[in-house]
């Protein structure tokens, strides 16, 4: 899988999956603006994949007209719990760089499983992408956002209710709809 295929996957996603059923709702917004990123990394070794991201957050904090980053780890975390190893890694990189309260990280994955549910859950789809993905957020623009939009606490629940609502089969084929090229 080349880089480019990895980015047009992860991108129809956001606007097939993420923006059309309003799994985000600030994602729209930022899709027509063209502010999201999409960075595919090659490194499969942890320390590599933290040096990258680390430089993706310089990278925001030079360009404040990207809104946010996706951060594509096609290859060498196909496994969940090497995944989540990683992602605790990539959280401690932030407090050790003074990045806590200025990014945060949201997580995706494709067998992505809540904490409690079964792996066969359609709960779990709002979480699942076409490849690991770390979701490089800027804190002060979702709190802004957050602040403008009515009760955003029932987003999760509201998403959790879709999804069950529609099924992991409807999911399945809407993430194999996502890496058709």
């Amino acid at each position: 899988m080349q880089p480019h295929e990895c980015i047009s996957h992860t991108s129809k996603w956001v606007v097939d999956v993420i923006m059309k059923y309003n799994i985000c709702p600030f994602a729209r917004r930022e899709v027509e603006r063209a502010s999201i990123r999409y960075v595919a990394i090659e490194h499969t070794k942890v320390k590599a994949v933290l040096n990258a991201l680390l430089a993706e957050c310089q990278y925001l904090d030079e360009h404040p007209e990207t809104e946010t980053t996706l951060f594509i780890l096609p290859r060498g975390f196909e496994g969940f719990y090497a995944y989540l190893d990683l992602v605790d890694d990539a959280n401690n990189l932030l407090v050790d760089h003074d990045y806590e309260g200025e990014y945060q990280l949201a997580t995706f994955h494709p067998d992505y499983c809540f904490d409690g549910e079964s792996q066969d859950s359609a709960a779990n789809f709002t979480n699942r992408a076409p490849y690991p993905t770390l979701h490089i957020i800027r804190e002060a623009s979702m709190e802004v956002a957050l602040a403008n939009y009515s009760d955003p606490e029932s987003i999760p629940e509201r998403n959790i209710a879709f999804a069950q609502r529609k099924g992991c089969e409807f999911f399945i084929k809407l993430l194999q709809h996502c890496t058709k090229s």
